[in-house]
C-alpha cells in the first residue's frame, strides 16, 4: 500500500492560516488523500474543496465536534467507504487559554482539556484499532511549546497542562501501538503566525518576542506542516515516541 490509496484525517484544519490547513496541502502533495473535520463545517467543506482542486487527491470536509463522541462517530461513518482506508490522523483541533491560574474557573479548565486532551482521545480511539489492524498508521499530536516550557506566548497553566497531556498521551500510545506497525510522535510549535496570533501581536510586542527567537523571525505555517507530513511518510516508520520542537531556537532544552 502506497499513501495514495490511504486517508489522512485532519481535525481543526478549516480554518484559513491555521496550521491544519497547511497540514492538509502539504498532506496532499504528498499524494495523501485528506478528511478535514472541524466544528465549523462550511470552513471544512471549503478547505477540502480547495485541497481537492490544488492537488487533485480526494477529499471530504464534515462538521465534527471532537468533544462529542456522538459527533466524532458520526462524522467518521460518513467517511466510511467513501474515503479509502485512514492511514493517518493529525490531532490538531486545540484551543488555548491566557487566564491566569488564580483566575481560571472550573468550567474554562475542562473546556481546554476537553477539546485538547478528550478531543483527541475521542477520535484516537476510534481510528487506532483499524490502524493497527492494517499494520499500518502515523498519529501526530499538536502540543506547544508552552508544554515544554510552562506556558509560552499566549497559554496559561490550563493550556500549558493539557497540552502536556497530549505528550503524555503520545508518548505511551507509541508505545502500546509500536509492534502493530503504528507510530505515533507530536510536534511542539512555538510562536507561529496563524489567525489565532495573527491580530494578538503587533508592533512593539511583536518585535520583542522576534528578538528573542534566533533565527530572527516567528515561524510560519509551513513550518509545522512539513514536519507533520515527514512524520507521515512510510519511509518514517522507526521515528516514535518523539516530540520535535519547532520554535526557531526559542526553547532549547
Amino acid at each position: 500500500m502506497t499513501v495514495s490509496n490511504k486517508t489522512a484525517i485532519l481535525t481543526g484544519a478549516g480554518s484559513k492560516r491555521g496550521i491544519g490547513r497547511a497540514t492538509a496541502h502539504a498532506l496532499a502533495a504528498a499524494s495523501w488523500n485528506i478528511a478535514i473535520l472541524d466544528l465549523d463545517e462550511a470552513s471544512a467543506k471549503e478547505a477540502a474543496d480547495e485541497v481537492a482542486e490544488r492537488h487533485q487527491v480526494q477529499t471530504a470536509g464534515i462538521g465534527c465536534d471532537v468533544t462529542d463522541e456522538a459527533s466524532v462517530e458520526a462524522a467518521l461513518a460518513a467517511l466510511d467507504g467513501s474515503m479509502p482506508p485512514v492511514g493517518a490522523l493529525v490531532n490538531n483541533a486545540g484551543i488555548t487559554s491566557p487566564t491566569r491560574f488564580l483566575d481560571v474557573t472550573g468550567e474554562e479548565w475542562d473546556r481546554i482539556f476537553a477539546v485538547n486532551v478528550r478531543g483527541s482521545y475521542n477520535i484516537t480511539r476510534r481510528i487506532a484499532p483499524g490502524l493497527v489492524e492494517r499494520g499500518f498508521g502515523r498519529i501526530v499530536f499538536l502540543s506547544s511549546v508552552s508544554a515544554e516550557r510552562g506556558g509560552g506566548v499566549f497559554g496559561a497553566v490550563a493550556y500549558s497542562a493539557a497540552k502536556a497531556a497530549e505528550l503524555g498521551f503520545a508518548r505511551a500510545l507509541a508505545r502500546e501501538l509500536g509492534p502493530n506497525g503504528v507510530t505515533v510522535n507530536s510536534v511542539a510549535p512555538g510562536f507561529i503566525e496563524t489567525d489565532i496570533t495573527g491580530g494578538a501581536l503587533t508592533g512593539e510586542r511583536k518585535a520583542q518576542l522576534v528578538a528573542q527567537i534566533p533565527v530572527g523571525r516567528g515561524g510560519n505555517v509551513h513550518d509545522v506542516a512539513d514536519l507533520i507530513t515527514f512524520l507521515c511518510r512510510e519511509e518514517s516508520s522507526y521515528i516514535t515516541g518523539v516530540t520535535y520542537d519547532v520554535n526557531g531556537g526559542s526553547h532549547v532544552h
